[in-house]
């Protein structure tokens, strides 16, 4: 089983324009929350804020068997991590630019945006996204 980092690493690899920071303490957090019955099936790195000139808000994404997470290491002290459970994911967007891309996960209770993507990359993040979600979304509602 790849660790979330080894996930980065590979998205980086392929998609080298995405701009990320602090990719190791930021998969760490994500994989420290992870919780024993849960696997990391797809992850990428972006910037969480809507801000083209902000590329100081790297965090690292991860679609797991369970939800999606969010982890973003403070530069001094601390983290920040996001956790989204397909009951709360409404719908997805994507924007495409010059350059860089945004994916917007419109949630009941926030809108997450995740800049500065490279473009090549929007198209297989939306695709993991969507596909992930409508699965466990089916198996959610099937479940109550």
């Amino acid at each position: 089983m790849e660790t979330v980092y080894e996930q980065v690493l590979k998205f980086k690899e392929k998609y080298p324009l995405t701009i990320g920071w602090r990719i190791k303490k930021n998969s760490d957090i994500v994989q420290k929350h992870l919780n024993p019955d849960e696997i990391p099936l797809y992850s990428f790195i972006a910037q969480k804020n809507d801000n083209p000139f902000n590329i100081l808000g790297s965090a690292v994404v991860t679609l797991t068997t369970k939800r999606i997470l969010i982890g973003r290491s403070r530069v001094v002290i601390g983290y920040y991590l996001d956790s989204i459970t397909p009951d709360m994911f409404n719908d997805l967007k994507v924007t495409g630019g010059i350059i860089w891309g945004k994916i917007y996960i419109d949630t009941v209770k926030e809108f997450v945006t995740l800049s500065n993507i490279s473009n090549d990359a929007l198209t297989e993040i939306e695709t993991n996204i969507s596909s992930y979600m409508m699965e466990e979304k089916k198996r959610y509602l099937n479940s109550e």
